[in-house]
């Protein structure tokens, strides 16, 4: 994630839509958002597709940024022509994330002062992200963040997955808040849909290693160059 001391961009830029956008909860994504794991997926779906002869380098991986373990193997199953069960792919693909969420992967040096400026300014935080509960829980406990969200959802509750709206929909039926009032916080394509679906404003902070930013205009209401800004932001939107 890039660094920079220029303002957050309003997409389109104007200050009459920052007007009728008031905010009380923040929603935030985790991989590639807080957590620093996306070119550890790279990893993690290298191993996995290994174990069924896949001589894979990441060259899928725009192809399941943000979606859920259930669209990401229905992808390289069809992809690789693979007989086995989506649950059973499933299976070896979290137990090998395990031990990454458990020993490797960090968060963005940000993430734990964002957090708490955000909670200083009296925001609800939530988290929806598309991973397993035991990876988010063991990454949030590692690091100490558990504190800082007022409710984790994860791809095992909903039954559809980014990019549906569902994630973010239950987030915010649990922080009790409607959804004209979250602003969620995504670095892919997948989970920005899911936020405009589910009728939230969607701060993007796209991964120039592995997308384009360009693609983000349009479809994200703000496109941010790094984590640091959606304090700035989230504070010119406060209700």
């Amino acid at each position: 994630m890039t660094t920079s001391t220029t303002a957050p961009q309003l997409v389109p830029a104007s200050d009459s839509v920052i007007d009728t956008i008031k905010i009380t909860t923040i929603i935030f994504d985790m991989d590639g958002v807080l957590a620093d794991s996306e070119p550890r997926w790279n990893d993690i779906d290298r191993e996995l597709l290994g174990a069924y002869g896949i001589d894979y380098a990441g060259e899928h991986k725009h192809h399941v940024l943000g979606k859920s373990f259930d669209l990401s193997m229905q992808f390289y199953k069809q992809t690789y022509d693979l007989p086995h069960e989506i649950d059973d792919m499933n299976t070896r693909r979290q137990h090998i994330a395990a031990d990454y969420y458990a020993n490797h992967i960090a968060p963005f040096e940000d993430a734990p002062r964002v957090l708490q400026a955000l909670k200083e300014l009296g925001f609800r935080i939530g988290l929806a992200t598309s991973s397993r509960r035991n990876l988010a829980e063991s990454f949030l406990s590692r690091h100490e963040l558990t504190l800082f969200f007022d409710t984790v959802v994860t791809g095992e509750d909903v039954q559809n997955g980014k990019p549906h709206p569902d994630i973010y929909l239950r987030a915010a039926e649990l922080l009790g808040s409607a959804p004209n009032h979250c602003l969620v916080v995504e670095d892919s394509l997948a989970g920005v849909e899911a936020g405009k679906s589910a009728g939230m404003s969607v701060a993007a902070i796209p991964d120039a290693q592995f997308v384009n930013a360009q693609d983000y205009i349009g479809r994200a209401d703000w496109v941010l160059s790094r984590l640091g800004e959606v304090v700035e932001l989230a504070a010119r939107l406060r209700l």
